[in-house]
This record gives structure tokens, C-alpha cells and sequence, in this order.
């Protein structure tokens, strides 16, 4: 099976992933809203984060994108290795990529501005990309692939001890509430600047340990998919059959370690590593056993500029130019489905813009 077939299907997987980030969830809110129907009302409670423990669609997007980046990094790295790439020069890229996810996410909190630092956030989505990139990619480096499963215990294991056996001052031991838990405390003690919860940032930084994982996820898949010598039905199923074990291991550890994506907690990383295996084996068999691939440029077209259309909101106001060229439209369409078809067109109008600029071949990379 060719290279390029399965680096389609991840293209076009990172396309579905941040087809939801773009604002395709609104879809089902203003549904939801408009039809007061039990069904759209269940599909958009499912695009809200849980305030604390618990799971929904919407808490994987974030984890997907890391995986995804994790079987890219395995892809990009080992070909340039066996063409002959001093590691050391991929370090230097891996390195330089992860600083500039770092950067460009404060600049995505903060904008521009100057800002005094107690109002300045310095932890961020792109941070945590960044971060969770340039140190799986480091034991990719400077480890064998049976020792990177190894890294992956290590890291869940190990977070999920300090936060079962430590806590804040003041705290039992093993204290998971918001307030309560190491990681938060460490948090408000380490980091300068403003936590976005006051006392809890939802992306924080000592919760990268597990974050790793999660890109180490992506890698382990990508080795397999690299090295697997089964049919591609079989490879397929094997994603599949090890997303559904990665998800009822996670279901088990919740019961002592709850799934909470604030937190990124251990069993989080295992049910939405699950989750990304069985995604990741639906387009593979769809895109790659198959050979479906006519529907895949929609997504793929978003995918490849994921992190420009990410920080195009700080400097262009998507709503502002969706209102200008379809208002009529809604003014025609009248409540209570004005606000779908705005929801609608905002998707349309993103969409288009990166379709122009994949015409015209331009691409963010970083």
C-alpha cells in the first residue's frame, strides 16, 4: 500500500477534526434552539465540554489533533532518517516547530498587545500542540519502538501517581477536585500571568506530562502503520480492535481516575486515544482499503491549513464577513431558522477562503 494513500486519509481525518473547530458545532445548537427537538438537543449537548469529569464528542478534537500529528511526525521523521537526516538536524525542527506552536498560541490569548503580565496567558491549545510535538517526536528520536510503549506506560502511570498520591496544600491525598489536585496547584504556583479558571488552566502546563502521551499514541500508530506487513483489511482492523481495548481499559481506570480532560488525566488519554484508533480505522478501510476517496478533498482542503484557519479569528472577523454577504439570506429564511442558515453560510465562507488559498497553493508550515 503506498505511503501517499494513507498520508491521504490522515489528511483528510485532520480535515474532519478541525471541521468541528471552524464551527460546523454551531449547526447543532442552533438547531437545537430553532426545532426544540430532543434529538438535535442530545447532538449539541455533545459539542459542550464537560465543566469537570465526564466526556463528550467535543472533548476530542483537541486529543485527535495531537494524535494525528503523532502519526505525521512518524511518517515525516522516519523518512527523513532513512534518507540519511542527522538527528541532530531533526531535533533542531522539532524543537523550532514546537516553539513556534508555543508562541503563536500566546499570541492567540493575548493578541498583540502589550499587556500587563498579570492579565498575560501564557499556557494555550497550540502550547499544549507544541509541547506534546517536539517530545514525543524527541523519543521517537532517541528511542526504539518497543520502548516507546514503555514511555507511554510510564507517563500515564506515572501522572496518575502524583495525582493520586499528592495534592494541594491543604488537600487529602489524592484530591482530584478543581481546587484540590497537584497539577492545578502546581499550576497557580509555577506559571506567571493569569490562569483562564483563576485557580485551574484548562490546557496548564504540568498536565503536558500526559498530553506527551497522547502524541506518543499517534507515534506508536504510525509505527505500526509504516512497518504493519497484514493485508490493509487486517491493518484496519487491528487500529480498530486496539481502539476498542484502549477504550474499555479506559472505562476501568474511570472508575478510580475519572476521564477529565482539565485535568488530561490517564484514563482521558486512553478513551480518546480509543476513540482517534477507531476514527483513524474507519477512513483508512474508507480512503485507503477502499479507495473512496472522491468526498476526501472537502476535508482535506481544511486540514492542510488546520493552523491558519485555527488563528485566523484573532485577526479577521469571520462573523463581521459572514453577516455582509448573507444576511439577506437570513433576512429571507426568517426565524426561527435565521440563525441555522448564518451557522450554515460561517462554515461555507471559512471554507471558501481555504479553498482560494489551496488553489492558489498557499500553506501555512510550520
Amino acid at each position: 500500500m503506498p505511503t501517499a494513500s494513507r498520508l491521504s486519509s490522515l489528511d483528510t481525518l485532520r480535515g474532519f477534526d478541525m471541521f468541528w473547530i471552524i464551527g460546523a458545532e454551531e449547526l447543532f445548537h442552533t438547531l437545537a434552539k430553532a426545532t426544540g427537538s430532543p434529538f438535535w438537543q442530545t447532538l449539541s449537548d455533545q459539542f459542550h465540554h464537560p465543566y469537570w469529569n465526564g466526556f463528550t464528542a467535543y472533548d476530542l478534537i483537541f486529543p485527535l489533533f495531537i494524535f494525528i500529528s503523532g502519526i505525521s511526525a512518524t511518517y515525516s521523521l522516519g523518512s527523513a532518517i532513512e534518507k540519511g537526516t542527522p538527528r541532530q538536524a531533526l531535533v533542531r525542527k522539532v524543537i523550532r516547530r514546537g516553539l513556534i506552536l508555543f508562541i503563536l498560541g500566546m499570541v492567540y490569548n493575548n493578541g498583540l498587545m502589550i499587556r500587563p503580565l498579570a492579565d498575560f496567558r501564557i499556557m494555550s491549545v497550540l502550547g499544549r500542540i507544541g509541547i506534546a510535538y517536539a517530545f514525543s517526536c524527541l523519543i521517537l528520536l532517541y528511542s526504539a519502538p518497543r520502548t516507546r510503549y514503555l514511555w507511554f506506560a510510564s507517563l500515564l502511570l506515572g501522572y496518575w501517581a502524583i495525582l493520586a498520591f499528592g495534592s494541594a496544600p491543604g488537600f487529602p491525598p489524592g484530591d482530584l477536585t478543581e481546587a484540590g489536585n497537584f497539577a492545578s496547584w502546581f499550576d497557580r504556583t509555577i506559571l506567571p500571568g493569569k490562569l483562564s479558571r483563576g485557580i485551574h488552566d484548562t490546557v496548564g502546563l504540568f498536565n503536558n506530562i500526559p498530553a506527551v502521551a497522547s502524541g506518543l499514541a499517534g507515534i506508536l500508530t504510525g509505527d505500526y502503520l509504516r512497518s504493519s506487513t497484514h493485508t490493509p483489511t487486517r491493518t484496519s482492523t487491528t487500529l480498530a480492535a486496539a481502539g476498542i481495548l484502549s477504550i474499555l481499559i479506559a472505562q476501568a481506570w474511570n472508575i478510580v481516575f475519572p476521564i477529565n480532560k482539565n485535568l488530561w488525566s490517564s484514563s482521558f488519554v486512553l478513551n480518546t486515544t480509543g476513540w482517534s484508533l477507531l476514527l483513524m480505522a474507519l477512513f483508512h478501510f474508507v480512503i485507503d482499503v477502499r479507495g473512496h476517496r472522491k468526498w476526501t478533498l472537502f476535508f482535506q482542503i481544511i486540514g492542510l491549513n488546520s493552523i491558519l484557519i485555527y488563528m485566523s479569528p484573532r485577526f479577521i472577523d469571520w462573523s463581521h464577513t459572514n453577516q455582509a454577504l448573507f444576511h439577506w439570506l437570513a433576512d429571507i429564511i426568517g426565524n426561527p431558522y435565521q440563525a441555522v442558515a448564518l451557522a450554515a453560510t460561517a462554515v461555507c465562507v471559512k471554507w471558501a477562503a481555504l479553498w482560494f488559498l489551496y488553489r492558489k497553493k498557499v500553506f501555512l508550515k510550520i
